[in-house]
Formats: C-alpha cells, structure tokens, sequence
C-alpha cells in the first residue's frame, strides 16, 4: 500500500458508503482492478478503519439527533431522571426502537458470513448488484412521495427497512440506496428516509466492525502502514461528511435518478471488464 492508495480508498469509501452507490462494491473493485492493497494482508484490516472513519461522519452530521437519542435512551433504562417538569420525548423514543428493531434482522447475516465475504472477490455477483442497487433507485424516484415520521411511523416499517439492510450487506448492493428506497416504499418522509437510515447503520457498523477488528487482528497487523492507514481514515471521515451533506440536501431539493445511471453504467463496466480482465 502507498499513500496515493490510502487516500484513493479512503475517498471511495466516504464518498460510496453515503452516496446509494455501494462502497463495498467500489472498494472489491477498485482493489481487484487496480491493485491498490495487498488484499491477503492489509485488505481487512484497512476496510475496518475505513468504515469507523465514516461512522465518526455519521456521528459529526447528527450529532444534535444522537446525542437527543443517547439522553432519551438512558431515561428509558433509567440511567437518567428527567428534569422536574419534563415529559418523556415520544418520538425520540419510538425512534430508538425503531432502530433496534431494525438492527434484528442483521442476526440472520451470521449463518452466512463466510458465504457472504466470499462475494467480495466476485466481479460478476458486484457487477449485476451494482444494476439492481440502480434499479431499486430508479424505481423508488417515482414513487409517490411519503409523509411517515418519527411519529407516524411504525415496528412493521422498521423491520422491513431493516430487512432490506440484511440484505445489502452483499457488496455492490449499495445498503443506503437500499434501505432509503425501502424507507420510501413504507411511505417515509424522503428527509427522515436518509435520517433513518444513516441512523440505523451506527449498531450495525459498530457491530461489523467488533466482528471484524478481531479477525482482522488475527491476520496480522503491519505496523509500518499505520500512518498510511490514519491518512485513509482521515480521508474517509471528511468526504464521508461531505457525502452526508450532499445526500441530504437531494432528499430535500432532487431526485436520486442521477445515481441510478450511475450505477447502472459502473455495473456494465464492471461486466466487461470481468470477461476481459482476470
């Protein structure tokens, strides 16, 4: 690994984790393509670091709405009083069911964890989910536009978001393009779609990655590549926040069938070069 890679990696992951665009499947690509890591030793531990860099994005970009969850959560399992005065926030509460609701179905990916990493060195399989990632955006531009909130909606909803966030755990199956237009098919608000789904990504990356550190610290850690790795990171963590940002403001003011055609012709690419290339 170099520091052109480092930074070229970083910048995939924080702009593809965010973006409806699969940053797993961009990271296979790029690392299979062009060789960017030595995939059997720094690959996974990288990916790792990678994914925290952006988790810390998610965190700075609701950090108002995580720190409001964090109070109400430790009111409910009462670590916290409330103020003389003050009534329990309802919809923050519902909020952090909804999430761990939504976090459950993730519990089915273990059986299959090796199955599913397998996927990561095949082109093909990343090349017809990139087209599927395109097609799930396209159909969800033109669906009616939804009003559900933190208020309105419900345990049913949060279970088929969190569904469909079990099954983009396969790379190049974009998991925000996924479960914001599965949060659209509920009738989500298009604004608390992207919330909610960044929102619910923090237990489930936290959860990857205690998973995936161990294994990653099995496999040995080069000490030599850790300023290369912090230089990744870094490059995650702002382009990461800058993704969020953009996102949010097309939820607001566009469409997201700009990323569809994107997807769609990065799958076809992908397709060619897999017949060409070994």
């Amino acid at each position: 690994m170099s520091y052109i890679s480092a930074i070229i990696l970083g910048l995939v992951q924080g702009v593809a984790e965010f973006l409806p665009i699969s940053s797993s499947g961009h990271l296979s690509l790029f690392q299979h393509f062009f060789q960017l890591t030595d995939v059997e030793h720094d690959h996974m531990f990288f990916d790792v670091l990678l994914h925290l860099g952006t988790l810390v994005a998610v965190f700075f970009a609701y950090r108002r709405d995580i720190a409001e969850l964090l109070r109400e959560f430790f009111s409910m399992i009462h670590l916290r009083k409330l103020p003389q005065g003050q009534t329990p926030d309802i919809p923050a509460r519902r909020m952090i069911l909804m999430i761990i609701v939504a976090t459950l179905p993730l519990l089915l990916v273990f059986p299959i964890k090796d199955r599913v990493e397998l996927l990561y060195q095949n082109t093909f399989f990343i090349a017809f989910a990139l087209v599927l990632t395109g097609t799930l955006l396209f159909v969800s531009d033109r669906m009616p536009r939804g009003h559900k909130t933190a208020g309105t909606a419900t345990m049913a909803d949060a279970i088929l978001v969190g569904l469909a966030q079990a099954v983009a755990v396969v790379p190049g199956l974009s998991r925000s393009g996924t479960t914001i237009s599965a949060g659209m098919a509920r009738g989500f608000d298009r604004t608390y779609a992207v919330k909610f789904s960044f929102l619910m990504s923090i237990p489930a990356v936290l959860g990857a990655n205690i998973l995936s550190i161990v294994d990653a610290v099995k496999e040995g850690i080069d000490p030599s590549l850790l300023p290369m790795y912090l230089v990744g990171v870094v490059v995650a963590m702002v382009s990461g926040y800058a993704s969020i940002s953009l996102l949010r403001f097309i939820a607001r003011k566009g469409r997201f069938g700009g990323f569809a055609y994107y997807c769609w012709g990065v799958g076809l690419v992908t397709l060619i070069l897999s017949l060409i290339v070994p």
